[in-house]
């Protein structure tokens, strides 16, 4: 990552897909849960244990396309059926349960000072589209939750230039 005037300069690799514009932003979640530990003599716990760590990352993407809905099956099978062009006929199929495939999410803030990388995870909320009239639009609700990857490390953030550190 390259950091130049306190902020991010550098672009996301190729690799990296945009998912498009989301229906009210992104909300990230990040949820510890604590134990106490306690002995007979001590009324209060001598210490707090963590027993489980969640996070997940929650959008609407505003893009309806079969593309992002396949990302939201967790990639399945786009087959073309027929023709081409402005007679292109395709197919998705959601990926049989076992075969999901993981993704990295990515996300940096509009004035490019916050970058934040869940480096495994996986959709598991419930695809449930409106259709409706207008102005309403219909979007892919997605919900991904993280998984450790093989680096031990399931999020990482990062802050370009001192004002988004703070102290």
């Amino acid at each position: 990552m390259t950091v130049v005037g306190s902020k991010f300069t550098d672009t996301w690799p190729v690799a990296w897909i945009q998912l498009g514009a989301t229906d009210k932003g992104s909300k990230l979640k990040y949820s510890t849960k604590l134990a106490p530990i306690s002995v007979a003599e001590i009324f209060d716990p001598i210490q707090w244990a963590t027993t489980d760590r969640t996070g997940t990352v929650e959008f609407a993407l505003a893009s309806y396309t079969l593309a992002n809905l396949n990302r939201a099956f967790n990639t399945g099978t786009l087959t073309t059926v027929s023709g081409s062009g402005t007679t292109l006929l395709t197919k998705l199929s959601p990926p049989t349960p076992g075969n999901e495939l993981r993704a990295m999410i990515g996300f940096e803030s509009t004035d490019g000072t916050l970058r934040s990388i869940a480096y495994q995870a996986v959709q598991g909320g419930d695809l449930e589209m409106d259709f409706m009239r207008a102005p309403d639009n219909t979007t892919i609700p997605c919900t991904f939750n993280f998984e450790v990857p093989v680096s031990g490390n399931p999020v990482d953030f990062w802050a370009a230039g001192g004002a988004r550190t703070g102290s």
